[in-house]
């Protein structure tokens, strides 16, 4: 009977490894793009430093992915190699070697300063009446109707909002951006296929063009002090401006980043809300909470699931040695669950505090648009519920499908 009971006992434990050490990301297991986070669980704790068929290692701890992206220095952000190997030369190359978030200094410093302006608190607080009335106009349209699809007609028509505001895309324009940052940021998954490749190729040309044409007329007619694109073309550091490429690119990459991050935030918030109905209440009752709860619904559903960087010299990462040229995989999403961080971390709690999650990644790459994204995500999300308390799931919400981005492509609600 002993036997018998240490044997029950120990099983869940012997699944757990086995699940650990059988992990790929370049071949996931069934239902981990629906909830990655067993398989999270298991990594942290039987292989916080997995080494992959690749040579890579995926961390899981908050520790290890904090102690990375605190040493630019040590583990740097250029993946020329990886993407030539993966894309080739081909417009999805240039585009992701060129923008901030997988460079390193002296470009990055370049653009992050050229951008930093755009995202300060009084900018941030600028945009904010005009955000509100985009949040407004959109759930009176959806309360007309009784209901709506909280991605397509609220959560990803913000940020593009914002965004081309930004960078001054006309409104009449920008029908074609979602979906041009979709496939662009589709083909960074760890697989992609030949359709997934071509859809990101041909979105990146079509973008790049468009601006080709938006920067023309920008330069012969310069925005005012808030506009974004006038100090991206404009604007020098060290006496060096970006390029046109440089331009055209991390233009590219602020919609991408931005249109990415809040959109999965307002949908992650609001999903999250709706599955612990004791956090809705507190929510809906305490609005002084609205800033603890955006911080928790980042931490909870992170927008943005992996990180990367690479080695430049023989280190240890993780208690595991590796080499010069590995790579790294940063799960932010399992950092952002790990117990040794947070109590209860699979229990949502819109009163966390402190809450120091590793959303918006870390370092010198911490996201330069994080004080725009808590804006937007806090006032979309704390207006729907005032107006709309009962919001309920109508139907099948669709996931995205993605490892490396964690939202929904549809989720249809009623009010």
């Amino acid at each position: 009977m002993t036997d018998l009971a240490d044997h029950a006992s120990a099983s869940p434990e012997t699944k757990s490894s086995a699940q650990a050490a059988a992990f790929n990301l370049y071949d996931l297991p069934e239902g981990f793009l629906e909830d990655p986070y067993p398989w999270y669980h298991a990594l942290r704790r039987h292989a916080p430093a997995h080494r992959l068929p690749d040579g890579s290692v995926f961390l899981t701890r908050y520790s290890d992915c904090l102690a990375i992206y605190r040493d630019p220095a040590t583990f740097i952000s250029d993946k020329k190699v990886e993407f030539g190997a993966k894309f080739g030369d081909s417009p999805l190359y240039r585009h992701h070697t060129t923008s901030l978030v997988f460079n390193d200094p002296p470009l990055h410093t370049r653009v992050r300063k050229l951008l930093a302006p755009a995202f300060t608190p009084r900018a941030v607080t600028r945009l904010e009446p005009l955000f509100i009335d985009m949040v407004e106009d959109l759930l009176a349209k959806g309360g007309a109707q009784g209901g709506f699809d909280l991605i397509a007609d609220f959560a990803s028509a913000l940020p593009v909002w914002i965004i081309g505001d930004l960078l001054g895309v006309p409104r009449e324009e920008r029908g074609p951006l979602r979906d041009w940052s979709l496939a662009i940021l589709g083909a960074l998954e760890p697989v992609v296929s030949a359709e997934q490749a071509a859809a990101g190729n041909q979105a990146v040309t079509d973008f790049s063009d468009y601006l080709t044409g938006l920067i023309d007329d920008r330069r012969r007619n310069p925005g005012d002090e808030h506009d974004v694109l006038t100090a991206l073309i404009e604007g020098e550091v060290d006496g060096d401006r970006l390029s046109q490429d440089e331009l055209i690119q991390n233009c590219v990459f602020l919609l991408n980043a931005g249109h990415e991050t809040t959109t999965n935030l307002i949908g992650n918030g609001v999903d999250a809300l709706l599955r612990f109905p004791d956090q809705k209440r507190i929510f809906c009752e305490d609005p002084g909470c609205t800033k603890s709860a955006i911080e928790e619904f980042l931490r909870f559903e992170s927008s943005n699931q992996l990180g990367n960087r690479k080695a430049v010299k023989d280190v240890e990462v993780g208690g595991v040695p590796v080499s010069a040229g590995t790579y790294i995989h940063l799960c932010i999403g399992a950092a952002n669950r790990d117990p040794a961080q947070f109590e209860n971390p699979d229990l949502l709690d819109v009163r966390r505090t402190p809450n120091r999650h590793l959303a918006f990644g870390g370092g010198i790459h911490t996201c330069a648009g994080n004080s725009l994204a808590r804006m937007e995500g806090a006032i979309a999300i704390r207006r729907l519920f005032e107006r709309f308390p009962n919001v309920a799931l109508k139907g099948e919400p669709v996931r995205g499908g993605r490892a490396r981005f964690r939202g929904f492509l549809s989720y249809p609600v009623i009010f």
